[in-house]
């Protein structure tokens, strides 16, 4: 299986900027961002497909946050600007066959913690 190692989550104030990186021990084409709040459902966040470049967003952080990835090094990053409270979750990253939507993760990291307070 993929090893993700997920880092960069901390504490900030609204409106502020983290830049979360998750490193992959193998080469994935599709690798995303995913969230859970406490007492809320799983949600994708942004997702990543390498060959083409192509991202994927929840309507809630568009134009937000920016999703990248370096497949060289076989990581992704997501810079998060402009935080709000809603934005408070763990933070995990995942890697899948497909981007096609928000299924097919087959591997998950183990979870940074952002906190937005205002």
């Amino acid at each position: 299986q993929v090893q993700l190692a997920e880092s960069g989550g901390d504490s900030v104030q609204v409106g502020g900027s983290l830049r979360l990186s998750c490193a992959a021990s193998y080469y994935i084409h599709c690798m995303g961002w995913f969230r859970q709040a406490p007492g809320k459902e799983r949600e994708g966040v942004a997702r990543i497909w390498t060959v083409g470049g192509l991202t994927y967003y929840t309507d809630s952080v568009k134009g937000r946050f920016t999703i990248s990835r370096d497949n060289a090094k076989n990581s992704v990053y997501l810079q998060m600007n402009d935080l709000e409270p809603a934005d408070t979750a763990m933070y995990y990253c995942a890697a899948g066959g497909r981007c096609a939507d928000w299924t097919s993760f087959d591997y998950w990291g183990q979870g940074t913690q952002v906190t937005v307070s205002s």
